[in-house]
């Protein structure tokens, strides 16, 4: 699976890129430098967190399917307890 940014988020991304470098650096990096390393980030870098995101929601996905029986369970065959507290 690819993962990409829509337009706007790259944009902001390469900026944010060129801007660290030239803060931490001190030097400049090109537009096209900053976008090569972007893409860069997101081929060998990104599925990892990507991969951990998904084992998070999975495992929390787990929990609540567990969960179900207790948030959802409807007491049987309860008129007549019901009859007789009323």
């Amino acid at each position: 699976m690819t993962i990409e940014l829509h337009k706007d988020a790259r944009t902001t991304a390469v900026t944010s890129i060129e801007r660290y470098w030239q803060e931490t650096f001190g030097e400049g990096i090109g537009n096209i430098q900053a976008a090569a390393l972007l893409h860069f980030f997101l081929d060998e870098i990104a599925p990892s967190f990507y991969n951990q995101a998904v084992g998070a929601v999975q495992e929390r996905l787990i929990g609540r399917v567990t969960e179900v029986d207790i948030e959802c369970h409807e007491a049987e065959f309860g008129y007549w307890a019901k009859q007789r507290k009323g």
